[in-house]
């Protein structure tokens, strides 16, 4: 069953599948047809009269009519597809497009590379594959904010593999600030889903500590919106309280407390307008205890998560389950 990280990559792949072309040839060194036509086809292929067998990607290079060559795009994170498979789908694609086929094997775990990096015999005569395999030694660990807002598939990738050095995860933070506002989310839900644990968690801090500390249009606007009313109801309440009170002391208290107040407020209900955009049911004891937390802190953090998490008891870390 295809996991997050799994369905991440094949998205990075689709959103933009030039970003095939350039792995190949850049990274891996293949000689690939020079043409700005770069198309999504069908996943699912027939063998001809055999069964339907479907790919994770295929694309194709060159006008419809005559294709100049296809890749199958594969993300492979163990060693449980047998390699034959891969050699029954460049021949039944090149059958069904009648143009050579390079098979990408995308791996995040260096031992499942060297698996598929093998030659791999197909049990046909004189039909050999050698798949071109993407492992972590071969992405770049990407430093340069410059270098990664200039590719930031290659980035979101960068920080699945090397996303223990915290160059990498700020390199590419600093790099989405660069974005248009609607690339942005988009690639750090990406980035964030195909990492580990602790990789997600450096991806927070160091989100949290910018600017914009939620990062989607959608909780970027509700977040803003709830700072500002939070601010003007603790002026409300201050001036109140400071009138009432006849002293300025008052007056700063009252203030203070209103915008702490006001802020945590928006934040919980910040929280909660994501998930329930997000379509996660919220039962009614993790609502109560988002809307009952006054530590603007966790709430920011939450916030964060709440963008990418699979399920609404992922939005907890291990340090909020230990404070309960």
């Amino acid at each position: 069953m295809p996991s997050p990280r799994h369905d991440s990559l094949i998205n990075l792949f689709r959103d933009r599948p030039e970003l095939a072309v350039e792995i190949l040839r850049d990274l891996l060194g293949q000689d690939l047809p020079v043409t700005p036509l770069v198309r999504l086809e069908n996943t699912t292929f027939n063998t001809r009269p055999s069964d339907d067998i479907e790919a994770d990607l295929v694309l194709a290079l060159g006008p419809p009519a005559a294709p100049a060559h296809a890749i199958i795009v594969e993300i492979q994170q163990d060693k449980s597809k047998n390699p034959r498979q891969l050699a029954r789908y460049a021949a039944a694609l090149w059958l069904l497009l009648g143009c050579d086929v390079t098979v990408l094997v995308v791996c995040p775990d260096a031992r499942t590379a060297e698996y598929y990096a093998r030659p791999i015999d197909s049990g046909l005569s004189g039909y050999r594959l050698q798949a071109c395999v993407l492992g972590p030694d071969g992405i770049p660990a990407i430093t340069d904010p410059q270098q990664a807002a200039a590719r930031p598939e290659l980035a979101a990738m960068a920080v699945m593999v090397h996303g223990r050095q915290r160059k990498v995860v700020e390199a590419f933070a600093a790099a989405l600030a660069e974005l248009p506002d609607d690339h942005a989310p988009k690639y750090y839900e990406h980035a964030y889903s195909m990492s580990a644990p602790e990789v997600r968690r450096l991806l927070e801090e160091i989100m949290t500590s910018t600017t914009w500390p939620v990062y989607s249009p959608f909780a970027r606007e509700h977040y803003s919106r709830g700072l500002e009313e939070g601010k003007a109801k603790g002026r409300a309440e201050g001036k109140a309280e400071g009138k009432a009170e006849g002293k300025a002391e008052g007056k700063a208290e009252g203030k203070a407390e209103g915008k702490a107040e006001g802020k945590a407020e928006e934040a919980a209900r910040l929280v909660l307008l994501v998930l329930a955009a997000r379509g996660l049911e919220v039962p009614d004891d993790v609502r109560a205890r988002i809307a009952s937390c006054a530590d603007l802190g966790r709430l920011e953090s939450w916030a964060t998560r709440a963008v990418t998490v699979p399920t609404v008891h992922d939005l907890f870390g291990e340090t909020d389950e230990a404070d309960r």
